[in-house]
């Protein structure tokens, strides 16, 4: 097993003629002050990392061509950033550079309800896409939690509560506007569902991280919305027994839409966060789409699977404000379990198996880390064999972050062992490169050195993320 690695700083300096050149084209979108380029510097990972030289903020898809080909000329890195919310260190300047900040880059282009398609900007969030879409009976469904950016998503690959029944970003994304490494402004895919034309670019630049190239637009699927949709949480008395009723779920063809495990700490963080008061024991948040009649039948199945499994104080949000309640709680669980451990850092980490190696992945998991005496919480996408475990530590003990690492590490080996994935959603970023090479294998790594290498000669898009040259 390969460890975490830690970012190796090589920093290449700016030179001067091209921080002019960006102060002449950009004017006030350009900024050297510490304090935004110290908030572009930044993630939720555990790293520590000295700031971009620059920040940028781009409006168009000219603008973006603007900086990466003056970056190409000078061999200075561009690190594309979206919303900031990523968890594994892949917007850190670990080589100086330039913070390119797509954010402004809001705009929605183009609604196609006919064909269920949407072309956006990659800075529109996902909040603001389906406030859009909602007026015209229509979402887009991948809700990885943080109001992340759509360019953002794509990069990394995300998927989240939605994804048991929707698929991640990879299913969704139908085409990209992509600006090279070379400054050229190249598409990919189509609003067509499918397509045998070429090599399958879009998915290469999907959950590229930035080391590939920026998007400047991306076209989407969307979904009707549901003629009903009902929520339900069930509590348990261990998390083996959510489990296995999770896995009792899928292997029965329930078309569940979403099905959230969070562990006692989790139940118990949000309940001090969202003023709530559900049971503080392990618990399955789950929602049901389609029409009345097939809600109510899977939630009757659903209901009696979990009571099969001892599942308990079974309770129904059928109402938008009280499935709103539930659901915000969900997403605020990182920030709630940080809470719990003031002034702490997390170190997380998460992997995916195959559904039916969950509960063996989850309980030996949870038997190392309570073994180890560090406070952590657990959440997790378990439709689909994901989890989430947060180590909370003390950044100023050491030897609270090797622990934590360790764990980490120990709960990724075993993902693997079980023929599952050493990152579900997160991505590799700094955080897991050691671990890409443990799942993928030395060849398989240097195939995909072999194609950075080919695209971006220079090194200049996101240097030192995936993988190092």
């Amino acid at each position: 097993m390969n460890a975490p690695l830690n970012p190796q700083l090589v920093h290449r300096p700016m030179p001067d003629a091209m921080l002019e050149a960006l102060r002449e084209r950009f004017g006030e979108r350009c900024s050297t002050a510490l304090a935004l380029r110290e908030q572009h510097g930044r993630d939720e990972s555990p790293f520590d990392v000295p700031p971009p030289d620059a920040v940028v903020f781009a409006e168009s898809s000219e603008d973006v061509v603007f900086v990466v080909r003056l970056a190409h000329e000078h061999r200075v890195p561009v690190i594309p950033y979206g919303a900031g919310t990523s968890l594994e260190g892949h917007l850190l300047a670990v080589q100086g550079g330039v913070s390119l900040d797509v954010s402004r880059m809001n705009r929605i282009l183009q609604v196609q309800a006919e064909d269920l398609t949407v072309t956006v900007q990659p800075g529109v969030t996902r909040n603001q896409l389906n406030n859009e879409l909602r007026h015209q009976g229509l979402f887009f469904p991948i809700d990885p939690g943080a109001d992340a950016s759509i360019g953002g998503m794509a990069a990394t690959r995300a998927s989240g509560t939605n994804a048991v029944r929707y698929g991640t970003m990879r299913e969704n994304v139908l085409g990209l506007q992509v600006v090279t490494p070379q400054g050229e402004l190249i598409r990919s895919g189509s609003r067509a569902r499918k397509s045998s034309a070429g090599y399958d670019l879009t998915r290469l630049f999907v959950g590229s991280e930035g080391t590939l190239g920026v998007i400047t637009e991306v076209t989407l699927r969307l979904f009707p919305l549901p003629e009903a949709v009902s929520a339900a949480v069930c509590s348990f008395e261990t998390v083996d027994a959510a489990v296995q009723t999770t896995i009792a779920i899928i292997q029965m063809g329930v078309p569940i839409a979403r099905c959230e495990l969070l562990d006692t700490h989790a139940v118990r963080a949000v309940n001090r966060h969202d003023k709530l008061q559900l049971r503080e024991s392990p618990m399955l948040l789950m929602e049901f789409h389609g029409s009345e009649a097939g809600v109510a039948e899977q939630a009757q199945t659903v209901q009696e699977i979990a009571r099969d499994f001892g599942g308990t104080d079974f309770a129904w949000a059928t109402t938008p404000e009280e499935r709103t309640r539930l659901w915000t709680a969900r997403h605020h669980a990182y920030l709630s379990g940080l809470q719990m451990k003031p002034g702490c850092r997390a170190v997380t980490t998460d992997t995916c198996v195959p559904i039916s190696r969950l509960a063996e992945s989850i309980n030996e998991s949870v038997r190392e880390v309570e073994a180890s005496g560090l406070p952590y919480f657990i959440v997790g996408h378990v439709g689909d064999g994901n989890f989430h475990m947060a180590y909370l530590i003390d950044p100023a003990l050491p030897a609270e972050r090797e622990t934590a690492e360790r764990l980490s590490a120990q709960m990724v080996a075993r993902a693997l062992r079980l023929e599952g994935t050493c990152s579900g959603e997160h991505g590799i970023g700094l955080h897991k490169q050691g671990f890409l090479i443990d799942e993928a294998g030395e060849g398989a790594v240097a195939q995909m050195r072999a194609l950075k290498r080919a695209m971006d000669p220079h090194n200049i898009m996101n240097p030192g993320k995936v993988f190092a040259l």
